[in-house]
């Protein structure tokens, strides 16, 4: 019997709802086009949470006494069935996205994406594996018709183009 990708979605501050109608759809889509992606068998939580809770969940785990936009949580070294919990604060998203002029829903879909490629052993702490990374992100927000989260910044891992002359007057 083989096993397939499932995502189980928990909405713990209806804040998202008011968000996007069909937000949780949209989330498990691209999170299983993630997984179908990377071949990934198993399943994973996401958890739709507010600033308060990630704030908890980041000073317990990471020692940093703020909320953050993403957090995953790798499942047990050994369980092939169960990859993990990925956690998103509502908002934290929702100012980084007008901070950047982003649709909110867009923004959560890729750090849906960006979650649940950390649980499959994917990591930004050198630029070789942060390009890496942040290129299939982009790949995959593509396929549902969501620009490149990183066009406009310098991508990690690639070299600076050289700057056009400055031109006064």
């Amino acid at each position: 019997m083989s096993r397939r990708a499932t995502v189980e979605i928990i909405v713990e501050d209806s804040g998202w709802k008011k968000l996007a109608r069909g937000m949780t759809k949209r989330i498990e889509s691209v999170v299983l086009r993630t997984l179908a992606h990377e071949k990934a068998k198993g399943g994973l939580t996401l958890l739709l949470s507010d600033d308060k809770h990630l704030k908890e969940l980041n000073t317990l785990f990471r020692g940093k006494r703020k909320p953050t936009n993403v957090l995953s949580f790798t499942a047990e070294e050994g369980d092939t069935s169960y990859l993990g919990d990925v956690a998103i604060a509502l908002g934290v998203v929702t100012r980084e996205a007008k901070a950047a002029k982003k649709s909110p829903v867009d923004h959560t879909l890729h750090l849906a994406v960006h979650g649940t490629l950390h649980l499959l052993g994917y990591d930004h702490m050198k630029p070789r594996e942060a390009g890496r990374m942040e290129r299939l992100e982009a790949k995959i927000l593509a396929e549902f018709g969501i620009a490149d989260p990183y066009a406009g910044e310098m991508q990690i891992g690639k070299r600076p183009t050289k700057p056009s002359p400055r031109r006064d007057g």
